[in-house]
């Protein structure tokens, strides 16, 4: 991009080319404007490859874009039914490899954006701010280059930045030094990762679904030993609706991990974990007073955190808890929020003080552990109608999401991955179609 360029010749640079990276770039195109994806992995999708074995709650019918979905009616793709449940492959394959090309040189893979800034001014310089371009520094296979904006959409999501082991929420003393024993995500115990944990003694750290997910792979690998460590004590409500749940493949998950607690497949322990000691024998994980192990494998399926280092250059306000913007946090945080509806966002509660800048997606949700890929899809429609100057269409967002049938007092509902907290349970929502203008915005 020739740096003299007028703005609004300049394109809309979304960062991140999975499903709401792709539908932000569905829809921008759909209202004449011009984006360009930049996505880190070789291929979009990639972070959610990372988990393609797992089976996502949410049914087809809530996982496309409606803009993407009128794009790929024009290449003769074939929707696939809407009652069914993709697992994470199944969803790249059906769905956003065939909107990754729908889209074409819009899409640009193995570029990786390093930073964000407004070309010539720092973070502390004002006057002719707004005015000037976005500068983002990008690491592409041919070396770094610079790629000009006129807004930004970082929709690059949180699964590259998982959560430590240790309880205060920094590396544990000796993590770091156990590290070949230790996945963090959700491990395929039954495919690639089968020869890593079969027979062997099998520490799963966290307590929403996907480390229901990982477990109950584990429970069918012979020889195995279980252990299941959660910070608090497991009420029932924890393990989900279960046939009251609207999404009947989050409620049957639960059902089957309460069974394999209690016929003892897996041993369910209550500990913070202060600090691992590795030995020939194993590692062994205590609190600073007990100690548990040995164990030759260990999974940390503890949540993510959004990576914030690109932004530093950037006029960027955030919740000092969860990390979202603050007219966010107070409908998302899983400390404070009660049960029932969560309400529709979009452009007004994903502003910064930065002008054309916007953070969605799980990013957006910082550490909290509540979402849906139907959230971000409305997240990126308002967002867009906001670019191209369609106030009207920005402000007339909607939302509606299944009953969880469970309320309790956090949330992990993230269409099968856990994106926060390993203390998360499932916070019920109710069906409602609320517009943007009446929401409360003020921090509880």
């Amino acid at each position: 991009m020739g740096i003299l360029e007028p703005m609004n010749e300049l394109p809309v640079a979304v960062i991140g080319g999975g499903p709401v990276g792709l539908a932000a770039a569905a829809q921008l195109l759909k209202r004449g404007a011009d984006p360009i994806v930049l996505e880190a992995g070789p291929t979009v999708g990639a972070s959610v490859l990372e988990w393609g074995h797992v089976r996502i709650f949410s049914p087809w019918k809530y996982d496309v874009d409606p803009a993407a979905r009128d794009l790929l009616a024009t290449t003769g793709w074939t929707e696939p039914d809407g009652e069914g449940y993709p697992t994470g492959r199944e969803l790249v394959d059906g769905y956003l490899a065939p909107l990754g090309r729908a889209l074409g040189d819009r899409v640009r893979l193995g570029h990786r954006v390093t930073a964000v800034a407004r070309l010539g001014f720092d973070k502390m310089t004002t006057d002719g701010r707004d005015a000037a371009p976005f500068s983002l520094t990008v690491a592409t296979p041919r070396g770094e280059e610079q790629l000009l904006a006129r807004a930004v959409i970082d929709a690059s999501g949180t699964y590259g930045v998982p959560n430590p082991l240790g309880a205060s929420g920094v590396l544990a003393r000796g993590e770091a030094a156990a590290a070949d024993r230790i996945h963090y995500g959700i491990a395929d115990p039954l495919g690639r990762d089968r020869a890593r944990y079969e027979g062997q003694r099998v520490l799963v750290v966290g307590s929403g679904h996907s480390a229901f997910d990982v477990l109950i792979d584990l429970a069918e690998l012979p020889n195995t030993t279980i252990t299941w460590l959660v910070r608090r004590p497991f009420a029932d409500a924890k393990y989900g609706g279960a046939e009251n749940d609207a999404l009947p493949a989050r409620g049957a998950l639960g059902t089957r991990m309460r069974g394999l607690v209690d016929r003892g497949a897996v041993t369910q322990v209550v500990m913070r974990i202060a600090a691992l000691r590795t030995t020939a024998d194993g590692v062994y994980v205590s609190d600073g007073e007990r100690e548990l192990g040995p164990f030759d494998r260990i999974v940390a399926t503890t949540g993510f955190r959004p990576d914030l280092a690109p932004l530093r250059e950037l006029r960027v306000r955030l919740d000092d808890i969860l990390e979202a913007p603050p007219a966010l946090a107070p409908l998302i945080d899983p400390n404070v929020h009660s049960c029932g509806t969560v309400p529709p966002h979009g452009v007004r509660e994903l502003s910064h003080p930065e002008k054309d800048f916007y953070i969605v997606g799980m990013k957006s949700y910082g550490r909290a552990p509540t979402f849906l890929m139907l959230t971000g899809y409305e997240q990126v429609r308002s967002i867009s109608s906001a670019l191209v100057g369609d106030m009207a269409g920005a402000e007339s967002v909607e939302l509606v999401l299944p009953q969880t049938g469970v309320c309790s007092g956090g949330a992990d509902c993230c269409d099968g991955v856990d994106c926060g907290s390993a203390d998360s349970t499932c916070c019920g929502t109710t069906q409602a179609v609320i517009p943007l203008s009446a929401l409360t915005l003020a921090r509880p």
